[in-house]
């Protein structure tokens, strides 16, 4: 007689619902489909996770720990760690697709916490550095690490019409241009107001 893993159930339910999120977006997304693709059903989603808002919360904080993880944040090399999501972004653009999907259909709901806390994280190290003189403090810390993930996160965000236009087609390349530009922020004094 074979043994339940409930663990695994959770996984395969999580990965399912990963790629149906990233695609569908939470309102298009089915609970049945992932049941499906995890070789499971959707009476398991509502056991393990609550519902399909919740589901979408655990998948959210499972690619921000999955980010975190693949690019860890160093705040005493911001180009390097730039020029790193960038290129995450090229290889996995399932991870901007979510974050689209949350901006687009969550405006009414509270923000995720691991993801407020894994921003929060960011903030305060760029504060310490900025404190210690490792990093130039002529920008508020939470506007440096937007100011980063903006760059970063730019070339998975524009039309495809912009991206031919462009034509920087050579992910290595635009790596190094997201780089070149936080270096430029952070050497470039601020302009008094």
């Amino acid at each position: 007689m074979a043994t339940y893993d409930a663990q695994a159930t959770r996984r395969r339910l999580l990965d399912a619902a990963y790629a149906e999120f990233a695609q569908y977006g939470i309102a298009g997304a089915r609970v049945e489909r992932i049941g499906a693709a995890a070789d499971s059903n959707k009476a398991q989603i509502y056991h393990y996770f609550g519902g399909k808002a919740q589901l979408f919360e655990a998948v959210c904080e499972q690619a921000i720990a999955q980010m975190e993880a693949e690019v860890p944040f160093d705040p005493y090399d911001l180009p390097g760690y730039a020029g790193r999501l960038v290129r995450l972004h090229e290889c996995r653009p399932e991870i901007m697709r979510l974050c689209t999907w949350q901006r687009l259909e969550r405006t009414d709901g509270e923000p995720n916490p691991a993801g407020v806390a894994f921003a929060r994280a960011q903030i305060d190290a760029i504060a310490q550095a900025q404190k210690t003189g490792d990093l130039p403090a002529h920008f508020h810390p939470g506007f440096l690490l937007g100011l980063v993930l903006h760059l970063a996160t730019g070339w998975v965000s524009v039309s495809p019409e912009f991206e031919a236009a462009i034509d920087v087609p050579d992910p290595e390349e635009r790596a190094r241009h997201v780089e070149n530009a936080i270096r430029t922020l952070l050497t470039q004094p601020a302009t008094p107001t």
